[in-house]
This record gives structure tokens, sequence and C-alpha cells, in this order.
């Protein structure tokens, strides 16, 4: 994931200057596949050729550190990412590996998940946390429904969560009313599929904490976990097979997409 996040911002820069591959390659001196092989993320180059190839095009001081400390993660199983501001699920690296996906699968424990919270439950839940001054909130939350452009038919969405989620009171019952038929609606989406896990049958297979997954046509899936503070990235195999693990048990465990529906409908009477 990470190789594929730095290959994709020195396609960037190339892209900046209007050459060829090519006609690129031969002003470095390098072979044409060194520099398409640095593209896809393969490697194959010391930090010393891409500070070449990125001060040649010209990229600014803040995005040259921005890709060298790709450059050097790329060596590394997991991915840790601490945001500048905002909530960790706002780093452009999450953002932009969601719009990549072709499935995204959201397991949310405690609230309702992030991609399908209104705008109210997203300030209730920050009205309640210890906020931090400097970050202007409001903006975190126009960002976090920018999510929303990722609902499209071209990609599927899977939700599992828990019914504390669905009961626990944010924002008073005029907010969660509207959360709950936000919820109905964007489950009758063809492409989205939403799960819950009901309380009765107790110790479940999430219980160790939320996490998304996502899933390429071409690329091994990517597990992000959200903290307080920073979002990891994990896409070591034996991290992928247990998180797979996990979700497998979650949809043996969780309602029927229509049950689901029904569990919510009844909590607005």
């Amino acid at each position: 994931m990470v190789g594929r996040e730095f290959g994709e911002g020195v396609r960037r820069a190339i892209e900046q200057t209007g050459l060829t591959h090519r006609k690129l390659a031969e002003a470095l001196g390098w072979d044409e596949a060194k520099l398409s092989d640095l593209v896809r993320g393969k490697g194959g180059i010391t930090e010393a050729d891409l500070r070449q190839l990125l001060g040649y095009c010209r990229v600014s001081p803040d995005e040259v550190r921005y890709l060298v400390g790709l450059f050097h993660e790329t060596r590394e199983s997991g991915y840790l990412k601490i945001p500048d501001e905002g909530p960790p699920d706002q780093v452009p690296v999450l953002l932009n590996q969601e719009r990549l996906a072709n499935e995204i699968t959201v397991w949310s424990a405690n609230l309702i998940p992030g991609h399908l919270q209104t705008a109210d439950y997203m300030r209730a839940v920050i009205d309640q946390e210890a906020r931090n001054k400097s970050i202007d909130y409001e903006k975190v939350i126009a960002a976090k429904l920018e999510r929303r452009k990722l609902f499209h038919p071209s990609r599927t969405f899977v939700f599992f969560l828990h019914e504390q989620a669905l009961r626990l009171p944010v924002g008073g019952s005029d907010v969660m009313k509207d959360q709950y038929i936000h919820l109905l609606g964007m489950a009758q989406r063809s492409y989205i599929t939403l799960r819950v896990v009901p309380t009765a049958i107790g110790a479940h297979a999430g219980t160790s904490g939320s996490f998304l997954q996502l899933s390429y046509e071409k690329f091994d899936p990517v597990i992000f976990i959200e903290g307080k503070t920073s979002g990891l990235f994990l896409e070591d195999t034996r991290s992928l097979a247990v998180y797979s693990s996990v979700l497998k048990l979650l949809d043996q465990q969780a309602l029927d997409p229509e049950q689901s529906k029904e569990l919510i409908t009844s909590m607005l009477i």
C-alpha cells in the first residue's frame, strides 16, 4: 500500500514536467525500466536517485520530504501515519487508498461507521470528546462528509457494526432518529451491505476493536486501524490473515441485511 502511494506521488511529479518516461529517463541518465519500476512502487533506487528525480521535476520541499518518508516506509510491513491536524481518518493516504479500492469493509464496535454518519451525529461525537482548540472541527466535519463521494456503484461496501453502536445515544433522540433514517436509506443501495452484530450473542469476533479493510482488483488488501492520534496501515501476510478471519466470523455472527434493517427500523418506533 505504501509502495502504491509512493508510486502515485512520483507519477504526479513526473506528469507536471510534461515529459514522457523515455525523455525523462534520458535526461537523468537512467534506463527507462528503472523509472517504470519506481513509478510502480517496486523500488530499485536509492534515496539519492529519488532526490535527483524530484529535484529535476521541481517538486516542492514539503512534497520531497513526504515522498522520501514514504520511500523509507516501503521497507516496513506496517505504516504509521500521524496527521498534522484532524483525526487519523482524514489523512490523505487513507482517502487516496479508499478511492483506489474496489471494496471497503468496515467493522465498527462503538459508533456508527464514519462513512455513514450524519453531520449532526459527527458534531455530537466531537462535542463529547476532549477538543483540541487548534483544530477547526467544522472543517473536519466537512472533510468527513466529502467521503460520501466514495459511494458509487463502481465499488462495494460492507459495514459490520455492533448493536451497542446503534443504541448508544449520541446527540439526543432527534439526532439518532435522523441517523437511523439515513442508515436505512443508505442500506437500500445495491452496492452497500449493512450487517448488525446483536448484543444477545455476547462476546464476538470483533472485541479487539474497530478497523477497515481495503480490497483492490490487482493488489493485496490493506487493513487500517484508527487510533486517537494516529492511523496504522497493515499489509503483512500474518495481519491480513488474522483480520480476514475476524471478518469471516463476523459474517457468521451478524444478522443478515434484512434482519439488520428490521432492527434499525424497530428503533424508530
